[in-house]
């Protein structure tokens, strides 16, 4: 088996057509028949099934694939990483991102690394949290950058907070809150609250501290991205709780008022997260050093009180 079998292996699961496989390959049809033949006798199973004219990944093909993944994805990285130790004018800087760090805490951020390496090409995957492990897990990504409340497995990937995120209350300039210095929690009771749905990891860290504090939300309005909350507190539908570092704009337009919330605080660390095995490119030691000096945070417990 061989690096040209598995990438024939992968162009034709992602089309499941013989024919525009292919095309995609520059090859003959015959060819790209005969090398899944080549792969399958290897292993000793079927990875297709052929149904009429239609093309299916067995059980057996959807296990091998990802291990496929990772063998061309590793590959391509280690030509990747030997160049870069060299000359750093040239590869790529592939990582995931949840939506909160890749729209706004990371654009500046890549504005100052783009300029300190401007040949490098910037691969920013901005998904949910669950689809950005596994890119991970198949080397899609080299590194993600998340919320220190999305589960991992510690035993596989390294993990280090470089910033620490506080959630705070924004209610609209009108809203009878707004006129407060501060206001607690029983404020709260008769409001909506506008919150992402419950595979969130923030929706999750809030609702943990809620049950610790003996607080429960008697309304909640989910949308699923951080702008669609925004807009919805902007237009009155609810209050919400979000990133104080991603509603700056909000606020210096007098669009959003935050209130702060009298003994409570809800802080969630940012972080990165890489396989503790494997061998980071000199363009992501850059980025990374980049990240730690800008933030220079230091990790310690986060006290929540009321």
């Amino acid at each position: 088996m061989n690096i040209n079998k598995l990438q024939t292996f992968i162009t034709l699961t992602e089309c499941l057509n013989f024919t525009e496989a292919a095309e995609r390959l520059y090859c003959s049809q015959p060819s790209v028949s005969m090398q899944i033949q080549s792969i399958e006798e290897d292993l000793g199973v079927p990875l297709f099934d052929r149904i009429g004219k239609k093309l299916f990944l067995t059980k057996q093909g959807e296990y091998f694939k990802p291990y496929a993944e990772q063998i061309i994805n590793l590959l391509h990285s280690a030509r990747d990483h030997i160049r870069q130790l060299e000359d750093l004018s040239f590869g790529t800087l592939s990582f995931g991102a949840s939506n909160f760090v890749g729209v706004y805490l990371l654009p500046m951020i890549l504005r100052d690394y783009s300029k300190t390496f401007p040949d490098i090409k910037i691969n920013m995957n901005i998904t949910s949290s669950s689809y950005l492990i596994s890119m991970l897990e198949s080397n899609k990504v080299e590194f993600l950058i998340i919320s220190d409340r999305v589960m991992i497995d510690e035993s596989r990937f390294q993990r280090k907070t470089f910033y620490q995120d506080e959630l705070v209350l924004i209610v609209h300039p009108l809203h009878p809150l707004a006129r407060k210095e501060e206001c607690t929690l029983e404020d709260l009771v008769n409001e909506t609250l506008i919150i992402k749905p419950d595979k969130s990891a923030t929706r999750k860290y809030l609702e943990g501290q809620f049950k610790e504090l003996g607080f429960t939300a008697p309304k909640y309005l989910e949308i699923s991205n951080l702008e669609g909350i925004k807009q919805g507190v902007i237009h009155e539908l609810g209050v919400s709780m979000v990133s104080n570092f991603a509603i700056q704009q909000e606020i210096n337009n007098g669009l959003l008022v935050t209130v702060p919330i009298k003994g409570v605080k809800f802080s969630r660390g940012i972080c990165y997260v890489y396989h503790r095995s494997k061998h980071l490119s000199p363009a992501t030691k850059q980025f990374i050093t980049l990240l730690d000096n800008k933030y220079c945070y230091s990790e310690s417990p986060i006290i929540h009180s009321i």
